[in-house]
């Protein structure tokens, strides 16, 4: 990806997402923090540095084999929106974690749809697809308390039943957790 890429608004789903968890964190986060964003630069992360954030991205790296490598950055805060489903073993990149405050969301288990998976590309893929307990259970077990959390819905404008029921089942989970 270009690093001049900037926020687009022309997928509706996406920018939803986006808009969504940009709020969540401006509630409690100030512009001007220094976050460590996991996973490589994405307009996500672009977006947060137009909002005046200091966005520092890890770059690329095998998480589930150097789950260390988060390890060294100090930051005010630490980014894992949409990242930690794709790992084996989120809870060694979480107890790594430097950062005294987190906020990370993840696509929810659906009860109409299977775990995402794309067999053209070994990483775009979910080891793990968690319902909202569980994922409280991950963060707990590695060290962090959940502050607060909200829920939302991911409409697709696609006619059907998985889509119709996407209208009324939460997708996203987003929390926010301290140490």
């Amino acid at each position: 990806m270009d690093s001049t890429e900037a926020y687009n608004l022309s997928n509706k789903v996406l920018s939803r997402r986006y808009t969504k968890t940009l709020a969540f964190v401006k509630k409690t986060l100030p512009a001007g923090s220094h976050v460590l964003d996991i996973g490589i630069t994405n307009p996500l992360s672009r977006l947060f540095e137009q909002e005046g954030y200091q966005v520092t991205n890890t770059t690329g790296e095998d998480l589930d084999e150097f789950p260390e490598v988060v390890a060294p950055f100090s930051a005010d805060a630490a980014f894992a929106f949409e990242i930690l489903e794709h790992l084996i073993n989120p809870m060694s990149v979480l107890k790594n974690l430097q950062a005294n405050r987190l906020y990370a969301s993840i696509p929810l288990s659906l009860w109409f749809a299977k775990a995402y998976r794309n067999k053209n590309d070994r990483w775009d893929q979910h080891f793990h697809e968690f319902e909202d307990w569980q994922f409280d259970w991950l963060l707990e077990k590695s060290g962090w308390e959940i502050v607060r959390s909200e829920k939302w819905i991911s409409p697709t404008g696609i006619l059907g039943i998985r889509p119709l029921l996407r209208h009324i089942t939460p997708r996203y989970y987003i929390v926010e957790a301290k140490r």
